[in-house]
């Protein structure tokens, strides 16, 4: 989803309450998460009245503060906090008792006309968070994390104006999230880095939806209201915060983020309502987007299986991302439940051959048309008209690849192999004939429905490419990485932040990272940056901004590639320049725990911290030595060429409670 299409309407739109603790202005029940869940109203956390819809119910007020239709976040009500006598901040605050223990994340849309006021939540009259609220007379999502409480604890959620002349505070739209079942802990040399996924982390959580709550289905900018309500499944906002439901792309590239928080129930509930609506009579596009239901198509994008957003890419990503889920979770239903099965098998077969008749190459296209028609590219914008993209062609590849592996994990050898010749056989012929023979700007990323090539910038069709690692390595590779990294720096530079959220991936699939590092640290330091779309807040409440970050950095800088189901994991330190270490605890993988830690790129430990059965350990090292030291002892030394680089390594056994560290030398 991106802002080519709303961008008009959004600027004007005031976002409304999507809260699923709110059912028009009502208190609703919810499940706070890892807790049992009893399905009793009595044995939720509710939080009454969040949107204020309702006036100050539910809430006590300072004298001069109350409810105002000026200005809402959400809906047609806020909480606006003013100054009262002798200069003192405005306040509202709400108690509830706790039914029962759990843990969980309580967000707020707040905007202040001064400094000096905040937003915290105490438990039993003790702090469990404060938040000091700058001034910000525009919405911004704040979030205390990882609130404690034992059943019959009392809650209290409070919100403060400062104090002085004309000093006032907003707050709307309260959230209670489950807090994520993983809490990973990063430290470093650089703190940075440290500060960045402690950041990202907590902000990602704080998107994530209450499993059975009732909420709105179809609110976006044009129907504030929605059209009624229902129970929410598993899931995690993935798009504009005045939506209701996520977005196959970027719930695509918000999983490995989701993994990393042990969001593994979201992923697989969101993937399988792609694979379930990609059918024969929608030629097995998937929706384009779910409401939070995870059933229902948003309005918005859906208007009849004839007349709905799909862009060709998409349905191929989801196949990438339903492996990589398996790989991190070790889900047997990844490769058992036949609805996801069968999208697989879709996607990458007659999916192709029913998009694939303007060039007839084997590889899918759109119509030209525009997104209600087939957008052969996820690049909304321009008007090129385009039946073939590298954006496309590339997540077609990288679906081959992900079929293949997922074949080999339903036990299927011949299926495995026929998919792993399909991506070669795709990625030779994209290299010796769809690119053309020009490097850098002069690489075709694109061809029209007329059959021209295209060369030059084309954002996600060109970034796309070595992302997905089609282009073969070597000089053109370098070249385009050369050619991505000025334009994106320059004038071609996208205007929406979750846009550049893939240029990190880019870079380090690529062994560039110190690149990849500097558009992290673009990405962080533009967080509070109001977002292009004037609805949205700053960029930072991008959900696709925070999620990326966590998988960045342990997908990145860490190198880390999961394979739960066969019970490994491979590592490669990629620290930029002036990184020298980089650590992270309870990483989980599969049914374990981890601590890895990078010194250098020389160096790395692994600690398996809890869980049953022993990890096998690809440790890799870019570049040949002589030798490899396992915990002091020296091993002879392997190598390995993987897309076009040479590593050493060694594979060593890391049973439950041991430490194993590596060295090159």
């Amino acid at each position: 989803m991106r802002p080519a299409r709303v961008s008009l309407l959004c600027a004007l739109a005031l976002l409304v309450p999507l809260t699923p603790l709110t059912l028009g202005g009502q208190a609703v029940a919810a499940d706070p998460g890892p807790a049992r869940d009893s399905g009793d109203v009595r044995d939720v956390l509710t939080v009454a009245n969040p949107g204020f819809e309702q006036g100050t119910t539910g809430w006590t007020f300072s004298a001069g503060s109350g409810v105002s239709t000026d200005k809402p976040h959400g809906g047609t009500k806020v909480a606006h906090l003013a100054v009262g006598k002798g200069g003192i901040g405005g306040k509202a605050t709400q108690t509830l008792r706790a039914p029962r223990a759990g843990t969980y994340d309580i967000s707020a849309w707040i905007a202040t006309g001064g400094a000096g006021g905040t937003y915290a939540v105490r438990v039993n009259g003790a702090s469990a968070g404060s938040l000091a609220l700058p001034a910000r007379p525009g919405y911004a999502r704040y979030t205390v994390s990882r609130v404690r409480v034992r059943a019959g604890d009392s809650l209290e959620i409070a919100f403060t104006s400062g104090g002085g002349t004309d000093v006032w505070a907003d707050a709307d739209d309260v959230m209670v999230s489950p807090a994520a079942p993983v809490d990973p802990v990063v430290t470093s040399s650089d703190p940075k880095i440290t500060a960045m996924f402690d950041w990202a982390k907590r902000k990602a959580n704080s998107w994530t939806q209450l499993p059975g709550a009732v909420g709105p289905l179809n609110v976006d900018e044009n129907n504030l209201p929605g059209t009624g309500t229902a129970a929410y499944g598993p899931s995690y906002w993935a798009g504009y915060a005045n939506r209701s439901g996520y977005y196959a792309r970027d719930m695509a590239h918000q999983l490995a983020g989701a993994s990393v928080l042990g969001l593994g129930a979201a992923n697989k509930s969101m993937l399988s309502s792609f694979a379930a609506s990609a059918t024969a009579g929608q030629k097995f596009f998937p929706d384009w987007s779910f409401n939070f239901d995870a059933r229902t198509p948003l309005s918005i994008d859906y208007h009849g299986p004839d007349d709905f957003v799909r862009e060709v890419p998409a349905p191929f990503e989801l196949v990438e991302k339903a492996a990589e889920a398996y790989r991190w979770s070790g889900d047997p239903a990844y490769v058992d439940d036949p609805a996801l099965w069968d999208f697989y098998r879709h996607a990458t077969g007659q999916f192709i051959t029913l998009h694939d008749s303007t060039k007839p190459n084997g590889v899918a296209e759109g119509t030209g048309d525009g997104i209600f028609a087939g957008s052969a590219s996820y690049n909304e914008q321009g008007d090129e008209h385009l039946a073939e993209a590298g954006d496309a062609i590339g997540a077609q590849y990288q679906a081959f690849l992900a079929m293949s592996e997922l074949a080999s994990g339903k036990g299927d050898r011949a299926l495995s192999a026929d998919f792993a010749k399909k991506a070669k056989d795709l990625k030779a012929y994209f290299n010796s004939t769809w690119s053309g023979d020009g490097s850098g700007a002069d690489m075709v990323r694109a061809y029209t429905t007329d059959g021209q090539p295209l060369t030059g910038w084309g954002k996600e069709n060109s970034w796309f490419m070595p992302m997905d690692r089609i282009i073969a390595p070597g000089v053109r590779n370098d070249a385009y990485l050369d050619f991505v990294d000025q334009q994106a720096s320059g004038d071609g530079k996208p205007d929406n932040i979750e846009a550049l959220t893939y240029l990190p991936d880019t870079f380090f699939n690529n062994n560039r990272p110190d690149t990849a590092w500097k558009w992290m640290n673009y990405i962080y330091d533009h967080k509070d940056v109001q977002h292009v779309n004037a609805a949205q807040g700053p960029n930072g409440d991008y959900p696709e901004v925070s999620f990326t970050l966590l998988s960045q950095t342990v997908g990145g800088l860490m190198g880390v590639t999961p394979d739960a189901p066969d019970h490994a994991l491979t590592t490669q330190s990629r620290l930029p320049t002036g990184m020298r270490t980089l650590r992270v605890a309870g990483l989980r993988i599969g049914g374990n725990t981890f601590t890895l830690s990078h010194e250098g790129a020389t160096g790395s430990t692994l600690a398996n911290t809890s869980g049953t059965g022993s990890y096998t350990w690809e440790a890799r090292f870019p570049g040949t030595y002589s030798s490899v030291v396992v915990n002091g002892v020296a091993r002879p030394a392997r190598t390995e060429v993987v897309d076009g680089v040479t590593y050493t390594y060694v594979r060593p056994k890391v049973a439950p409670g041991a430490t194993v560290k590596v060295e090159v030398r």
